[in-house]
């Protein structure tokens, strides 16, 4: 042996080797000669193998000390080169880890994009969302009028800046072709309180303030590029806007509309008309810019102040609070708590796939417990071994985080696509240097994540008992199987927290593709018509009845109407309104009850299917200005204010102050229909002919719904016509049916469930492959027990048990633990769910018998070739 002592060119630390531990080198070395390499060649690979250092002498004894940069290098190379040797470990682990580090980069991309960069404005975390509030009426969220706006602007110290908008729909005409486009009417400082610079132009200056020029436009960069070609002359160039002239001023860019994609137009109000509006129309959306030394808190209790002030003045405004929101809170809100359950999610995912991971490194470490061995004769301490693993690990992570990259990167366009309606900002998700980042540091996590238990546990194991060949251990023994199943007990565990919450939204979609919308969706096409301020109110009242006319004698329309608002439409149930009913007047305006307030045409009720369930419905005879005032409500109202009573012939009032009337007369009773989503709770509704005009006038802003026998689609082109023939500059807008609008009512709850569905059935596959792999290994680990009971009469069926029992153990122990964390989990998903508990008992019940299912079929194909080992087989093995 003292040519291996040569050529190593270690003489004196080889005196004290076993002469076992020199017949492996010669070995290794001969190996290598025999498959081509040189000898010069496989000594060098030796010696890089067991640790290229050098001897130094320590408390009279010669150890192994390695330079940092030199062994950080060899690490490295001597990890390369074990995981090209094992390609098949190596491929499945990447994958494994991929498949999380992925999930986890994508929904961060998201929630990066929605919550975690600010708005696209100056200083944007001081812009807060200023609303008012009425406890008593249980109004927690409501607009703002301009008279108090302009009190809260002269009276606050806390504010640098209050600006007001409302939104509306306007006709477009001067682009391409006529449109009708979403736009904002907003106080000429708006774009001053925000920090927003133009693209090209200006804003509103000083003229606009002054109140003596209000036809200026600023256009989104969207529209300017989409409408407008991009043409940099836009500016100065006049548009009309529902057969008003206006002329452009400026192009926002496009991050400016970033929180906002929908608004694709800004006009200043017009001065002179807001200086006369009544200090109980309450349709502005307030935002303002907090002070630098302002904190929230104080800037509340200004607020506060000012609301207790003016309450005591204005009758209007009795009870009336404001309370404030950061902005980028409102803006994000809705999707908060959904996102927040995603990133949970995938964070399990990828717990599960570390678990994986970890237990295929601690069934590949029993396999390499010769070569540890043979590294710790030849001086390699235990940190040495340690950091061999680690530097395989974080190979292993950094390149499945590589992998997990461009699967994102692959994913974000269609995950984009797919959330756009439903996440704010959606349209900013990218990887970016932010993603990029955190996608460095989750790949470094997880390689320490799963690496450091097999690592310290492939580090402890026997020098002599890993040398010999007849050893049948594992080289971590009985320990290194309880770490085995301790692994696929808790992916069993995540898996089943993250089952559980996929089934609890699963459930909640199936209960609101079960509600009843209280109208009847099939067979029914609606759009939306919207008449410029030129038409006035006899002359909106003669266009829709013409056009209603000419729609109902299309082929196959069975009914036609319209309605200011459509159920499930975003406005939400058109005005929101006091109600008062005669002979019942109210002690104080905080016990006016709020209710829905709806103009609609004859014939609407039929059209949408709503039923009648008292009285009559509206007839032409009601279709007059002129005509008696009449109402329909419906079934909540008639329930909840005229309970024991016929409503019939009772007269209502809408508003504060009934001094002047109109009073309406309750011509009949409708069926509840939802308002601004399926799980809404019923509300109070009053329904009112259109050409009476009551509550602020005849609408011009109307949606049409038409009832036919044939496709509904169909009939488009032709009611697209009809407006044209009435008005050949009038648009047409949101043509689609009654049943898409009820399927984008649902798009949120399906987004919930198929995300977390998806991610549950990647944690149930990984855990099942968890399964597999610890009962496969068991099944090779104990080759030799099996052997013997079958040896001395086990049946076939008595194999297939031990085995199969032994993944029933392991999942039953798992979804104990995971049924308990689920309870405590899944009370973060309330705010989700609809119709069902978080902790609801069929929904448990049901995960835990799939999962149970799935742990025996991944048990059944181990404990199947654990059948198959001929006794003597391993016998002779022994």
């Amino acid at each position: 042996m003292n040519w291996i002592k040569r050529l190593l060119g270690r003489r004196r630390v080889y005196s004290d080797l076993s002469d076992e531990i020199q017949e492996h080198l010669a070995e290794k070395i001969e190996e290598l000669v025999a498959s081509g390499v040189s000898r010069r060649d496989a000594t060098y690979a030796a010696r890089r193998e067991f640790g290229n250092a050098t001897l130094i002498e320590e408390r009279g004894r010669e150890v192994w000390q390695c330079p940092s940069l030199e062994s950080l290098i060899a690490d490295i190379r001597y990890a390369a080169r074990m995981l090209r040797k094992n390609l098949g470990f190596t491929s499945v682990a990447i994958l494994t880890l991929a498949l999380g580090i992925g999930a986890n980069t994508t929904i961060f991309s998201v929630l990066n994009a929605a919550l975690l960069r600010p708005l696209p404005y100056r200083d944007a975390g001081r812009l807060l969302y200023v609303w008012s509030a009425e406890r008593a009426r249980a109004i927690n969220q409501s607009t703002v009028s301009i008279p108090d706006l302009r009190d809260w602007r002269e009276q606050n110290h806390s504010f640098d800046g209050m600006a007001g908008y409302w939104s509306g729909t306007y006709n477009l005409a001067g682009g391409d072709e006529p449109q009708q486009v979403d736009g904002w009417t907003v106080s000429p400082d708006f774009f001053e309180v925000l920090g927003a610079r133009p693209e090209l132009g200006g804003t509103f200056g000083s003229g606009e303030a002054r109140g003596t020029s209000d036809h200026v436009v600023v256009l989104s960069h969207s529209l300017w590029a989409g409408s407008f070609g991009g043409e940099a002359r836009i500016l100065g160039r006049t548009v009309t806007l529902d057969g008003e002239p206006y002329v452009v001023t400026g192009v926002m860019p496009s991050e400016f509309s970033a929180p906002f994609p929908g608004v694709q137009l800004w006009t200043p109000w017009p001065v002179r008309a807001a200086a006369t509006a009544a200090r109980g129309d309450r349709f502005l959306k307030v935002i303002a810019r907090l002070k630098p030394e302002v904190s929230i808190k104080s800037a509340q209790a200004d607020m506060d102040s000012i609301t207790r002030h003016l309450s005591g003045i204005y009758r209007e405004d009795a009870g009336v609070t404001a309370y404030l929101v950061p902005a980028l809170q409102q803006i994000t809100g809705s999707a908060r708590p959904v996102l927040l359950v995603l990133l949970g999610a995938v964070g399990l995912v990828l717990l599960i796939a570390c678990a994986n991971v970890a237990n295929l490194l601690l069934a590949r470490s029993a396999a390499r417990a010769k070569e540890f061995a043979m590294r710790t004769a030849l001086g390699a301490g235990r940190a040495r071994l340690i950091r061999q693993l680690l530097t395989e690990s974080l190979m292993l992570a950094l390149t499945g985080g590589a992998v997990g990259i461009l699967l994102t990167a692959w994913g974000t366009h269609s995950l984009r696509t797919l959330v756009v309606d439903q996440i704010p900002r959606a349209q900013n998700i990218s990887v970016d240097s932010g993603v990029l980042l955190f996608t460095l540091g989750l790949s470094v996590v997880t390689g320490l994540v799963f690496g450091m238990l097999p690592a310290f546990t492939s580090s402890k194991g026997q020098l002599n008992d890993s040398l010999k060949e007849a050893g049948r251990g594992s080289g971590t023994g009985a320990q290194g199987h309880r770490m085995r199943d301790l692994l696929a007990v808790s992916e069993i565990a995540l898996a089943l927290v993250l089952l559980v919450g996929a089934g609890l939204l699963v459930n909640t979609l199936r209960r609101l593709h079960a509600v009843n919308p209280g109208f009847s969706p099939g067979g029914v096409l609606t759009c939306e018509v919207s008449l410029p301020s030129k038409y006035k109110n006899p002359q909106i009242v003669t266009f829709f009845q013409e056009l209603l006319e000419r729609v109902r004698v299309l082929p196959g329309v069975r009914a036609a109407g319209a309605t200011m608002t459509l159920p499930l439409h975003a406005s939400g149930g058109g005005f929101w309104g006091g109600l008062n009913i005669e002979g019942r007047p109210a002690a104080t305006r905080e016990s006016i009850p709020i209710v829905s307030f709806v103009q609609v045409t004859p014939g609407y009720f039929r059209a949408m299917g709503i039923p009648l369930l008292k009285g009559r419905a509206f007839a032409d005879a009601d279709n007059s200005a002129q005509s008696p005032k009449v109402a329909i409500v419906n079934a909540t109202l008639a329930r909840r204010f005229f309970s024991g009573s016929d409503p019939l012939g009772e007269r209502v009032c809408m508003g504060e102050d009934c001094s002047k009337g109109p009073w309406l007369a309750v011509v009949g009773v409708v069926g509840d229909a939802a308002l601004g989503s399926l799980t809404d709770p019923q509300f109070p509704q009053v329904f009112s002919p259109h050409a009476q005009g009551v509550e602020g006038g005849v609408a011009g802003n109307m949606m049409l719904a038409v009832r036919t026998d044939d496709d509904p689609v169909a009939l488009a082109p032709a009611i697209r016509d009809d407006v044209h023939q009435l008005d050949k500059d009038q648009s047409v807008a949101e043509i689609r049916t009654l049943e898409r609008v009820v399927d984008e009512s649902l798009a949120q709850p399906r987004l919930n469930a198929l995300l977390l569905g998806a991610f549950a059935a990647a944690a149930l596959l990984l855990a099942s492959m968890g399964i597999y792999g610890v009962l496969s290994y068991s099944v090779t680990q104990r080759s030799h027990e099996i052997g013997v009971r079958v040896a001395l009469g086990a049946e076939r069926y008595d194999v297939l048990r031990l085995v199969v029992r032994h993944g029933l153990v392991l999942a039953l122990i798992g979804g104990g633990i995971g049924l308990t964390g689920a309870l405590v989990l899944t009370r973060f998903m309330t705010s989700l769910l609809y119709g069902i508990e978080a902790t609801d008992p069929p929904t448990f019940l049901t995960v835990f018998a799939v999962l149970l299912a799935v742990a025996i079929a991944a048990s059944y194909f181990p404990a199947r070739r654990a059948t198959k080992i001929d006794p003597m087989v391993a016998l002779r093995y022994e």
